[in-house]
């Protein structure tokens, strides 16, 4: 039993190590005194670490979480953690629109520039099928469309504020998807297929939204950005319940991380075109959206 206990810590410290050394970490030292960034789904896992580091750079963070009360408790941690003060905490749940309203024409009233929007929030799918009271799929509305809305409405204030930068967090999942149906995203016409699918195709969302913004941003100082955080153990791995696959899959991301490409499907402009063309109708996107607060 000594042994095989021995065994078992020996792998892993030398997973750990190999991994360590394969991984790629940020060198960069910039300082971000008198940026003001948001990190959406920041209560937790990447985005609190994002919000963290940021801070720690002097940037001035707005953490735009579901759960306020959760999210003030993180902030203060991070500001317990990095000496800044200026950490604040806003409501938005990404799944309903009428929440990603209110916080956008709350940040458009009340912020004089914002120079780093970070897309982040998401949940990993349910099983079944669930809609959101506007009617969309809700692990789409959640990943995708929230943000699309989000992001929509605040690319004046990010152009004023120019040099400035949306980050939209997807993931390796979205490679596993063969096929988007942009006609079709709140599976109305065909079956739900799956949390696995139905996670990767909204993550495949977030690579073709970032694809089509950068081509419309062109020339605005507004850089947009789209990544896979590498295999990450946080609690969305956790949220439908602990089994011995989610158990196991969390074990081993903290064991091991990847780069990973962008897809063939995620390089496809056409697709990405008809997903803004899509998502505008689904969201309602008005003109009012877009010129709210006239900034």
């Amino acid at each position: 039993m000594l042994l095989w206990i021995v065994g078992i810590i020996s792998f892993i410290v030398a997973v750990r190590v190999i991994h360590h050394r394969r991984s790629g970490i940020c060198p960069s030292k910039r300082l971000l005194y008198g940026k003001t960034a948001i990190v959406t789904g920041s209560s937790a896992g990447i985005g609190k670490e994002t919000a963290r580091d940021l801070a720690r750079r002097g940037a001035r963070v707005i953490l735009a979480c579901r759960n306020v009360a959760k999210a003030q408790r993180i902030a203060d941690d991070i500001i317990g953690t990095t000496g800044n003060g200026q950490v604040y905490v806003k409501q938005l749940d990404t799944s309903d629109l009428s929440s990603v309203r209110r916080f956008a024409k709350d940040i458009i009233d009340n912020e004089k520039e914002l120079h780093i929007l970070v897309n982040n929030a998401g949940i990993s799918a349910p099983k079944d099928k669930q809609l959101t009271s506007d009617g969309l799929e809700l692990t789409m509305a959640t990943n995708h469309f929230g943000h699309f809305l989000l992001t929509n409405m605040l690319l004046n204030l990010l152009k004023k504020s120019a040099p400035s930068r949306v980050v939209n967090v997807s993931s390796i999942a979205h490679s596993f998807c063969k096929h988007l149906v942009a006609d079709d995203l709140n599976y109305e016409n065909t079956p739900y297929p799956g949390h696995t699918v139905s996670y990767g195709q909204s993550k495949l969302a977030n690579v073709l939204f970032t694809v089509e913004l950068a081509e419309r941003m062109k020339d605005t100082g507004v850089t947009t950005n789209c990544l896979h955080p590498g295999f990450v153990s946080t609690e969305i791995f956790y949220k439908e319940g602990v089994n011995i696959i989610t158990y196991s899959v969390g074990l081993l991301f903290k064991l091991i991380g990847k780069i990973s490409p962008r897809s063939d499907l995620a390089k496809d402009r056409g697709l990405a075109k008809k997903l803004w063309e899509v998502s505008e109708t689904l969201v309602n996107l008005s003109q009012e959206d877009l010129n709210y607060g006239g900034k």
